[in-house]
Protein backbone atom coordinates (compact mmCIF):
# COMPACT_ATOMS: atom_id res chain seq x y z
CA UNK A 1 0.00 0.00 0.00
CA UNK A 2 2.85 2.42 0.81
CA UNK A 3 3.99 2.59 -2.81
CA UNK A 4 0.51 3.55 -4.00
CA UNK A 5 -0.07 6.49 -1.64
CA UNK A 6 1.29 10.04 -1.93
CA UNK A 7 3.72 11.49 0.58
CA UNK A 8 2.18 14.73 1.88
CA UNK A 9 4.66 17.49 2.70
CA UNK A 10 3.17 20.33 4.77
CA UNK A 11 6.28 22.50 4.57
CA UNK A 12 7.02 22.14 8.29
CA UNK A 13 10.43 21.55 9.93
CA UNK A 14 11.72 17.98 10.19
CA UNK A 15 11.38 15.46 11.69
CA UNK A 16 7.72 15.02 10.88
CA UNK A 17 7.03 12.91 13.95
CA UNK A 18 7.71 16.02 16.04
CA UNK A 19 5.18 18.11 14.08
CA UNK A 20 1.70 17.88 15.52
CA UNK A 21 -1.08 18.79 13.09
CA UNK A 22 -4.79 19.09 13.77
CA UNK A 23 -7.10 17.91 10.98
CA UNK A 24 -10.67 19.22 10.84
CA UNK A 25 -12.54 15.94 10.24
CA UNK A 26 -16.11 16.49 9.05
CA UNK A 27 -16.79 12.81 8.45
CA UNK A 28 -16.56 13.06 4.67
CA UNK A 29 -14.14 11.43 2.27
CA UNK A 30 -11.95 14.52 1.81
CA UNK A 31 -11.05 15.27 5.42
CA UNK A 32 -10.89 11.56 6.30
CA UNK A 33 -8.43 10.86 3.49
CA UNK A 34 -6.40 13.95 4.44
CA UNK A 35 -6.02 12.79 8.05
CA UNK A 36 -5.00 9.26 7.09
CA UNK A 37 -2.52 10.37 4.41
CA UNK A 38 -0.86 12.72 6.90
CA UNK A 39 -0.61 9.87 9.40
CA UNK A 40 0.89 7.72 6.64
CA UNK A 41 3.34 10.54 5.85
CA UNK A 42 4.69 10.51 9.41
CA UNK A 43 3.01 13.48 11.09
CA UNK A 44 1.61 13.49 14.65
CA UNK A 45 -2.07 13.78 13.70
CA UNK A 46 -5.00 14.77 15.90
CA UNK A 47 -8.52 14.74 14.46
CA UNK A 48 -11.19 17.18 15.61
CA UNK A 49 -14.83 17.05 14.57
CA UNK A 50 -17.15 19.94 15.32
CA UNK A 51 -20.72 19.29 16.33
CA UNK A 52 -22.38 22.33 14.82
CA UNK A 53 -26.11 21.65 14.95
CA UNK A 54 -28.77 19.26 16.17
CA UNK A 55 -27.87 15.64 15.44
CA UNK A 56 -31.51 14.79 14.83
CA UNK A 57 -31.77 17.09 11.85
CA UNK A 58 -29.37 15.01 9.79
CA UNK A 59 -29.96 11.43 10.92
CA UNK A 60 -30.63 9.33 7.84
CA UNK A 61 -30.00 12.23 5.46
CA UNK A 62 -27.36 12.40 2.76
CA UNK A 63 -24.89 15.15 2.00
CA UNK A 64 -24.35 16.79 5.39
CA UNK A 65 -21.45 17.17 7.75
CA UNK A 66 -20.62 17.87 11.39
CA UNK A 67 -23.62 16.10 12.94
CA UNK A 68 -25.13 12.65 13.52
CA UNK A 69 -23.64 9.90 11.36
CA UNK A 70 -20.88 12.21 10.12
CA UNK A 71 -19.38 12.40 13.60
CA UNK A 72 -19.57 8.62 13.83
CA UNK A 73 -17.86 8.22 10.44
CA UNK A 74 -15.02 10.52 11.51
CA UNK A 75 -14.55 8.55 14.73
CA UNK A 76 -14.42 5.22 12.88
CA UNK A 77 -11.73 6.54 10.49
CA UNK A 78 -9.68 7.92 13.36
CA UNK A 79 -9.84 4.64 15.29
CA UNK A 80 -8.84 2.66 12.21
CA UNK A 81 -5.57 4.61 11.89
CA UNK A 82 -4.88 5.23 15.57
CA UNK A 83 -5.55 8.96 15.33
CA UNK A 84 -6.63 10.66 18.58
CA UNK A 85 -10.09 12.10 17.89
CA UNK A 86 -12.08 14.74 19.72
CA UNK A 87 -15.61 16.04 19.20
CA UNK A 88 -16.12 19.67 20.20
CA UNK A 89 -19.61 20.99 20.85
CA UNK A 90 -19.75 24.28 18.94
CA UNK A 91 -23.51 24.15 18.47
CA UNK A 92 -24.37 27.31 20.41
CA UNK A 93 -21.74 29.49 18.77
CA UNK A 94 -22.60 28.10 15.31
CA UNK A 95 -26.25 28.90 15.90
CA UNK A 96 -25.45 32.43 17.06
CA UNK A 97 -22.82 33.33 14.45
CA UNK A 98 -24.03 31.44 11.37
CA UNK A 99 -27.63 30.19 11.56
CA UNK A 100 -29.11 33.35 13.10
CA UNK A 101 -27.39 35.51 10.50
CA UNK A 102 -28.56 33.11 7.78
CA UNK A 103 -32.19 33.70 8.81
CA UNK A 104 -31.76 37.46 9.14
CA UNK A 105 -30.20 37.70 5.67
CA UNK A 106 -33.28 36.21 4.06
CA UNK A 107 -35.45 38.67 5.96
CA UNK A 108 -33.36 41.47 4.43
CA UNK A 109 -33.95 40.07 0.94
CA UNK A 110 -30.37 38.82 0.61
CA UNK A 111 -28.97 35.41 -0.33
CA UNK A 112 -26.43 34.34 2.33
CA UNK A 113 -23.46 31.97 2.08
CA UNK A 114 -23.26 30.17 5.45
CA UNK A 115 -20.23 28.11 4.37
CA UNK A 116 -18.11 31.27 4.14
CA UNK A 117 -19.33 32.47 7.51
CA UNK A 118 -18.65 29.09 9.09
CA UNK A 119 -15.04 29.22 7.88
CA UNK A 120 -14.69 32.85 8.94
CA UNK A 121 -16.41 32.74 12.33
CA UNK A 122 -15.95 29.14 13.51
CA UNK A 123 -13.38 26.94 11.79
CA UNK A 124 -10.63 29.47 11.07
CA UNK A 125 -11.18 31.33 14.31
CA UNK A 126 -12.25 29.11 17.21
CA UNK A 127 -10.94 25.82 15.83
CA UNK A 128 -7.65 27.45 14.87
CA UNK A 129 -7.25 28.76 18.42
CA UNK A 130 -7.96 25.25 19.74
CA UNK A 131 -5.34 23.76 17.41
CA UNK A 132 -2.72 26.21 18.68
CA UNK A 133 -3.71 25.34 22.24
CA UNK A 134 -3.00 21.67 21.50
CA UNK A 135 0.54 22.57 20.43
CA UNK A 136 -0.13 22.03 16.73
CA UNK A 137 2.13 23.43 14.04
CA UNK A 138 -0.75 23.62 11.55
CA UNK A 139 -4.50 23.28 11.13
CA UNK A 140 -5.27 21.11 8.10
CA UNK A 141 -8.57 20.89 6.22
CA UNK A 142 -9.87 18.91 3.25
CA UNK A 143 -10.63 21.97 1.13
CA UNK A 144 -9.69 21.88 -2.54
CA UNK A 145 -7.45 24.93 -2.70
CA UNK A 146 -3.67 25.43 -2.91
CA UNK A 147 -1.44 27.25 -0.44
CA UNK A 148 1.54 28.54 -2.43
CA UNK A 149 4.66 30.45 -1.22
CA UNK A 150 4.91 33.81 -2.98
CA UNK A 151 7.36 36.74 -3.13
CA UNK A 152 5.28 38.72 -0.60
CA UNK A 153 4.20 35.83 1.62
CA UNK A 154 1.98 32.78 1.41
CA UNK A 155 -0.74 32.92 -1.27
CA UNK A 156 -4.01 31.08 -1.89
CA UNK A 157 -4.50 29.61 -5.38
CA UNK A 158 -7.32 27.75 -7.04
CA UNK A 159 -7.18 23.96 -6.88
CA UNK A 160 -5.77 21.79 -9.64
CA UNK A 161 -9.26 20.33 -10.01
CA UNK A 162 -11.17 23.48 -10.97
CA UNK A 163 -14.47 21.60 -10.87
CA UNK A 164 -13.94 21.11 -7.12
CA UNK A 165 -12.11 24.35 -6.34
CA UNK A 166 -13.31 25.89 -3.05
CA UNK A 167 -11.29 29.11 -2.98
CA UNK A 168 -14.50 31.15 -3.35
CA UNK A 169 -15.55 30.02 0.13
CA UNK A 170 -12.20 31.00 1.69
CA UNK A 171 -11.90 34.64 0.63
CA UNK A 172 -12.36 35.88 4.23
CA UNK A 173 -9.24 34.01 5.39
CA UNK A 174 -6.71 36.39 6.90
CA UNK A 175 -3.03 36.40 6.01
CA UNK A 176 -2.19 35.44 9.60
CA UNK A 177 -4.54 32.46 9.45
CA UNK A 178 -3.12 31.39 6.09
CA UNK A 179 0.33 31.06 7.65
CA UNK A 180 -1.05 28.38 9.99
CA UNK A 181 -3.42 26.61 7.58
CA UNK A 182 -2.64 23.77 5.16
CA UNK A 183 -4.74 22.37 2.28
CA UNK A 184 -2.97 19.28 0.85
CA UNK A 185 -5.88 18.14 -1.36
CA UNK A 186 -5.55 21.20 -3.57
CA UNK A 187 -2.95 19.36 -5.63
CA UNK A 188 -5.22 16.37 -6.30
CA UNK A 189 -8.32 15.70 -8.33
CA UNK A 190 -11.43 14.42 -6.61
CA UNK A 191 -11.22 10.99 -8.25
CA UNK A 192 -7.66 10.67 -6.93
CA UNK A 193 -8.87 11.39 -3.40
CA UNK A 194 -11.52 8.70 -3.63
CA UNK A 195 -8.94 6.32 -5.06
CA UNK A 196 -6.61 6.99 -2.11
CA UNK A 197 -9.52 6.46 0.29
CA UNK A 198 -10.14 3.09 -1.33
CA UNK A 199 -6.47 2.09 -0.97
CA UNK A 200 -6.57 3.17 2.67
CA UNK A 201 -9.61 0.97 3.24
CA UNK A 202 -11.91 3.83 4.26
CA UNK A 203 -15.62 3.02 4.19
CA UNK A 204 -16.37 6.67 3.37
CA UNK A 205 -14.66 6.35 -0.02
CA UNK A 206 -17.98 6.64 -1.89
CA UNK A 207 -19.74 8.96 0.54
CA UNK A 208 -21.52 11.82 -1.31
CA UNK A 209 -20.08 15.32 -1.09
CA UNK A 210 -21.60 17.59 1.53
CA UNK A 211 -24.20 20.08 0.36
CA UNK A 212 -23.64 23.82 0.53
CA UNK A 213 -26.01 24.40 3.45
CA UNK A 214 -25.16 21.54 5.77
CA UNK A 215 -27.68 22.36 8.53
CA UNK A 216 -30.73 22.53 6.24
CA UNK A 217 -32.62 19.21 6.14
CA UNK A 218 -33.52 18.14 2.59
CA UNK A 219 -32.45 21.53 1.22
CA UNK A 220 -35.60 23.27 2.53
CA UNK A 221 -33.97 26.41 3.88
CA UNK A 222 -37.33 28.18 4.23
CA UNK A 223 -38.31 25.76 7.01
CA UNK A 224 -35.25 26.76 9.02
CA UNK A 225 -36.02 30.45 8.52
CA UNK A 226 -39.69 29.95 9.43
CA UNK A 227 -38.73 28.30 12.71
CA UNK A 228 -36.38 31.12 13.67
CA UNK A 229 -38.21 34.08 12.12
CA UNK A 230 -41.97 33.37 11.79
CA UNK A 231 -42.51 36.94 10.56
CA UNK A 232 -40.67 35.98 7.37
CA UNK A 233 -43.84 34.24 6.23
CA UNK A 234 -45.79 37.48 5.86
CA UNK A 235 -47.61 37.32 2.52
CA UNK A 236 -47.33 39.96 -0.16
CA UNK A 237 -47.67 40.76 -3.84
CA UNK A 238 -45.81 39.46 -6.86
CA UNK A 239 -45.37 42.45 -9.13
CA UNK A 240 -44.14 42.71 -12.69
CA UNK A 241 -41.53 45.34 -13.53
CA UNK A 242 -44.21 47.26 -15.41
CA UNK A 243 -46.12 47.69 -12.13
CA UNK A 244 -48.78 45.06 -12.75
CA UNK A 245 -49.69 42.92 -9.74
CA UNK A 246 -49.77 39.38 -11.12
CA UNK A 247 -49.95 37.21 -8.03
CA UNK A 248 -49.54 36.66 -4.31
CA UNK A 249 -46.86 34.92 -2.27
CA UNK A 250 -46.59 33.50 1.26
CA UNK A 251 -43.26 35.09 2.18
CA UNK A 252 -40.24 36.49 0.33
CA UNK A 253 -38.00 33.82 1.86
CA UNK A 254 -39.35 31.41 -0.76
CA UNK A 255 -37.64 33.41 -3.51
CA UNK A 256 -34.10 34.22 -4.60
CA UNK A 257 -32.76 36.59 -7.26
CA UNK A 258 -32.73 34.89 -10.65
CA UNK A 259 -35.28 32.22 -9.70
CA UNK A 260 -37.47 31.07 -12.56
CA UNK A 261 -39.32 27.97 -11.41
CA UNK A 262 -41.88 27.76 -8.63
CA UNK A 263 -42.99 31.40 -8.80
CA UNK A 264 -46.62 30.40 -8.41
CA UNK A 265 -48.03 32.96 -10.84
CA UNK A 266 -49.27 30.78 -13.69
CA UNK A 267 -49.73 32.27 -17.14
CA UNK A 268 -49.72 36.05 -17.54
CA UNK A 269 -52.28 37.75 -19.73
CA UNK A 270 -51.51 40.63 -22.08
CA UNK A 271 -53.80 42.88 -24.09
CA UNK A 272 -56.50 40.96 -25.89
CA UNK A 273 -56.53 38.21 -23.26
CA UNK A 274 -53.70 36.25 -24.86
CA UNK A 275 -51.19 34.44 -22.69
CA UNK A 276 -47.74 35.93 -22.25
CA UNK A 277 -45.30 33.08 -22.93
CA UNK A 278 -41.97 34.75 -22.10
CA UNK A 279 -40.48 33.22 -18.92
CA UNK A 280 -40.35 35.43 -15.83
CA UNK A 281 -37.54 35.61 -13.27
CA UNK A 282 -37.23 37.09 -9.80
CA UNK A 283 -35.57 40.48 -10.35
CA UNK A 284 -35.62 41.90 -6.84
CA UNK A 285 -37.04 41.39 -3.35
CA UNK A 286 -38.43 44.18 -1.19
CA UNK A 287 -38.52 43.29 2.53
CA UNK A 288 -40.07 46.67 3.36
CA UNK A 289 -43.12 46.20 1.14
CA UNK A 290 -43.03 42.36 1.11
CA UNK A 291 -43.03 42.48 -2.68
CA UNK A 292 -41.43 40.05 -5.11
CA UNK A 293 -40.61 41.81 -8.37
CA UNK A 294 -40.43 39.67 -11.52
CA UNK A 295 -39.52 40.37 -15.11
CA UNK A 296 -37.69 39.08 -18.20
CA UNK A 297 -34.19 37.62 -17.96
CA UNK A 298 -32.74 40.74 -19.59
CA UNK A 299 -33.70 42.71 -16.46
CA UNK A 300 -31.30 40.58 -14.41
CA UNK A 301 -28.33 41.76 -16.42
CA UNK A 302 -25.73 43.90 -14.67
CA UNK A 303 -22.12 44.84 -15.06
CA UNK A 304 -21.94 47.10 -12.00
CA UNK A 305 -21.44 45.55 -8.56
CA UNK A 306 -20.90 47.47 -5.32
CA UNK A 307 -18.83 45.53 -2.77
CA UNK A 308 -18.08 46.11 0.93
CA UNK A 309 -16.12 44.53 3.82
CA UNK A 310 -13.08 43.84 1.65
CA UNK A 311 -10.42 41.36 2.70
CA UNK A 312 -7.03 41.05 0.95
CA UNK A 313 -4.90 37.91 1.03
CA UNK A 314 -2.09 39.13 -1.22
CA UNK A 315 0.76 40.90 0.54
CA UNK A 316 1.45 43.66 -1.96
CA UNK A 317 -2.24 44.61 -2.11
CA UNK A 318 -2.64 44.43 1.65
CA UNK A 319 0.37 46.68 2.25
CA UNK A 320 0.56 49.01 -0.74
CA UNK A 321 -2.97 49.52 -2.09
CA UNK A 322 -3.80 53.20 -2.30
CA UNK A 323 -7.00 54.61 -0.85
CA UNK A 324 -8.26 55.09 -4.41
CA UNK A 325 -7.06 52.95 -7.34
CA UNK A 326 -8.25 50.52 -9.98
CA UNK A 327 -6.90 47.37 -11.61
CA UNK A 328 -7.98 44.44 -13.76
CA UNK A 329 -9.16 41.23 -12.13
CA UNK A 330 -10.94 37.99 -12.77
CA UNK A 331 -14.03 37.85 -10.55
CA UNK A 332 -16.34 35.12 -9.32
CA UNK A 333 -19.75 36.35 -8.17
CA UNK A 334 -21.47 33.06 -7.39
CA UNK A 335 -20.02 29.77 -6.23
CA UNK A 336 -21.30 27.94 -9.32
CA UNK A 337 -20.27 30.67 -11.76
CA UNK A 338 -17.18 30.71 -13.97
CA UNK A 339 -14.72 33.55 -13.39
CA UNK A 340 -15.28 36.63 -15.51
CA UNK A 341 -13.12 39.66 -16.34
CA UNK A 342 -13.62 43.17 -14.99
CA UNK A 343 -12.04 46.31 -13.55
CA UNK A 344 -12.03 46.83 -9.79
CA UNK A 345 -12.25 50.43 -8.55
CA UNK A 346 -11.24 50.82 -4.90
CA UNK A 347 -12.31 53.61 -2.59
CA UNK A 348 -11.30 53.01 1.00
CA UNK A 349 -12.83 49.81 2.37
CA UNK A 350 -15.36 49.44 -0.45
CA UNK A 351 -15.13 48.88 -4.19
CA UNK A 352 -17.14 48.85 -7.36
CA UNK A 353 -16.60 46.17 -9.97
CA UNK A 354 -17.28 47.03 -13.62
CA UNK A 355 -17.58 43.79 -15.57
CA UNK A 356 -16.56 43.38 -19.20
CA UNK A 357 -19.58 41.19 -19.89
CA UNK A 358 -23.07 41.40 -18.47
CA UNK A 359 -23.78 38.82 -15.76
CA UNK A 360 -27.17 37.55 -14.62
CA UNK A 361 -28.72 36.69 -11.27
CA UNK A 362 -26.15 38.44 -9.07
CA UNK A 363 -27.59 38.91 -5.58
CA UNK A 364 -26.81 41.05 -2.56
CA UNK A 365 -25.45 38.89 0.26
CA UNK A 366 -23.33 36.77 -2.06
CA UNK A 367 -19.55 37.19 -2.33
CA UNK A 368 -17.43 38.85 -4.99
CA UNK A 369 -14.06 37.10 -5.06
CA UNK A 370 -11.12 38.41 -7.07
CA UNK A 371 -8.31 36.55 -8.84
CA UNK A 372 -5.21 37.83 -10.63
CA UNK A 373 -5.75 39.05 -14.18
CA UNK A 374 -3.03 36.87 -15.71
CA UNK A 375 -3.91 33.22 -15.17
CA UNK A 376 -6.86 33.75 -12.83
CA UNK A 377 -5.51 31.28 -10.27
CA UNK A 378 -4.14 33.44 -7.45
CA UNK A 379 -6.86 34.59 -5.04
CA UNK A 380 -6.37 38.30 -4.33
CA UNK A 381 -9.25 38.78 -1.91
CA UNK A 382 -12.91 39.57 -1.95
CA UNK A 383 -15.88 41.21 -0.28
CA UNK A 384 -19.64 41.04 0.17
CA UNK A 385 -21.99 42.19 -2.57
CA UNK A 386 -24.02 45.14 -1.28
CA UNK A 387 -26.03 45.91 -4.40
CA UNK A 388 -25.97 45.77 -8.18
CA UNK A 389 -27.15 48.16 -10.84
CA UNK A 390 -28.53 47.93 -14.33
CA UNK A 391 -25.59 47.55 -16.67
CA UNK A 392 -23.89 50.67 -17.89
CA UNK A 393 -23.75 51.58 -21.54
Amino acid sequence: MDDLLPDLDLDLPSPRRDQRVVVAMSGGVDSSTTACLLKHSGYDVIGITLQLYDHGLKIGSVGGCCAGKDIYDARVVAELFGIPHYVLDYESRFHERVIEDFADSYLRGKTPIPCVQCNQRIKFRDLLITARGLGASALVTGHYVRRVPGPHGVELHRAIDLAKDQSYFLFTTTREQLEFLRFPLGNFRKNQTRNYASRLGLKVQNKPDSQDICFVPNGKYSEVVKKLRPEAYEPGEIVHLDGTVIGRHEGIIHYTIGQRRGLGIGGRKVKGGQSHTDPLYVISLSPETHRVVVGPRSALGTNYVLIGELNWLVGELHANMNISSNFRVFAKLRSSQEITMGTLHLTGDSAKLILDDVQFGISAGQAAVFYDAEAGNRLLGGGWIMRTRKFLE
